[in-house]
């Protein structure tokens, strides 16, 4: 993309970067999830969103480093540092272990073994691990478990894989179509559109907007495992949706000022902080809690491929969209789609926080336990029936 002579090599490149992105995105939360011990996995799995806006925030950063390069060079060279992450990562491939869970499907234990044993202290611990793996991973029954059966089991699928399917690809989705990526992409848009001309001053907006995106990410990390997975949702979504309908209200109704200006920044940073808090992060924990191991993989690639389309489609329509009823009414929309996916999260997403993986089963087994309208009491009535 760095040297491409045309606009079609430009999109040639891109599609390819996209598709290494899509296999970035679909494997690394299922690696973390099967390489991660139990005490550490919730955190861990968080860690892709986490370096996603890390390395979100470092393009900020370089392309505002690079701006005051001539024009025909700038955008070229903001392209080109993005080949060292890439070349790091490739060298790193050469030195991470392969994920336990796979050894053991291809019947090499003591591989697997190995690669616990890093990861976990005590031979005991090891054993263990490997037997409950062993286990999960269907050995003893494995015509059960081939990938065609998988497939068969997600495309029809009994009513609590349907559940896990409903809250994972749906959480997935809605943390696309709410409009994220449209407010990180189209942030200099946004701002300009409340008042701001300079460019230096557009990417100083821009750079806060990432630096406020990976801030909060943080903060999420630390509360994920005391306050909760839903509670947050609940802080998410619902502040997510009262700033992008402040967002809609100032770029309609307040011209171009200070105030104007102000406001639109705080509505811009506000909307990705409480993305940051919660969806953004929580729902890759979500979709690797629910989903059995048999299903893991695939069930997390469906839901991974949904939010890529959802993406795409939010970030390819934003412009035509804006052109068309306004950045304020296009940011109506997504306020509108946000306060849906505080129904979705109140309907469809249950708390799975201090919960064994045999509870949050039973959880999906249960249609009103999955909706949140069983006690804990039953629950344990219930385990105590398996």
């Amino acid at each position: 993309m760095a040297l491409s002579p045309s606009f079609g090599i430009l999109i040639i490149g891109r599609l390819l970067a996209g598709v290494g992105i899509g296999f970035g995105v679909m494997i690394a939360p299922v690696y973390i999830a099967e390489i991660s011990p139990a005490i550490a996995r919730g955190s861990l799995t968080s860690f892709p969103e986490i370096f996603v806006n890390l390395g979100i925030l470092f393009g900020y950063i370089s392309d505002y480093v690079f701006s005051g390069l001539p024009a025909h060079i700038s955008w070229r060279v903001m392209l080109g540092v993005g080949i060292l992450p890439s070349v790091f990562i490739g060298f790193a491939l050469f030195v991470i272990p392969e994920s336990p869970r796979w050894l053991v499907m291809q019947n090499r234990f003591e591989d697997a073994k190995s690669v616990l044993s890093k990861t976990m202290e005590g031979e005991r611990q090891v054993e263990e691990r490997l037997k409950e793996i062993q286990l999960a991973a269907g050995l003893a029954n494995a015509e059960k478990y081939e990938a065609r059966s998988v497939w068969r089991e997600i495309w029809n699928p009994s009513p609590p894989v349907r559940r896990m399917l409903i809250t994972g690809c749906g959480i997935q989705c809605f943390q696309q179509v709410t409009g994220i990526d449209a407010t990180v992409y189209y942030s200099p848009t946004i701002f300009k559109e409340a008042g701001i001309k300079g460019n230096n001053q557009l990417l100083a907006a821009t750079v806060a907007v990432g630096f406020t995106k990976t801030l909060f990410i943080l903060v999420a990390i630390f509360l994920i495992d005391k306050v909760g997975r839903k509670p947050l949702l609940y802080v998410s979504t619902i502040g997510m949706t009262t700033c992008m309908f402040g967002l809609c209200l100032t770029l309609a109704l307040i011209e171009d000022g200070q105030l104007g200006i102000a406001l639109a920044i705080l509505a811009v940073c506000g909307n990705v902080a409480f993305f940051s808090i919660g969806i953004g992060p929580i729902c890759w924990v979500v979709s690797s809690e629910i989903l059995p191991l048999r299903l893991r993989a695939q069930g997390s690639a469906l839901g991974a491929v949904g939010s890529r389309v959802s993406s795409g489609v939010v970030t390819m329509s934003f412009l035509s969209v804006s052109r068309a009823i306004t950045v304020s009414g296009t940011f109506f929309i997504f306020s509108v789609i946000s306060a849906i996916s505080v129904v979705f999260v109140h309907k469809c997403v249950p708390e799975t926080k201090g919960k064994s993986l045999e509870e949050i089963e039973i959880m999906f087994q249960n249609e009103a336990h999955w909706r949140g309208e069983v006690e804990m009491g039953d629950s344990e009535r219930l385990m105590q029936k398996e």
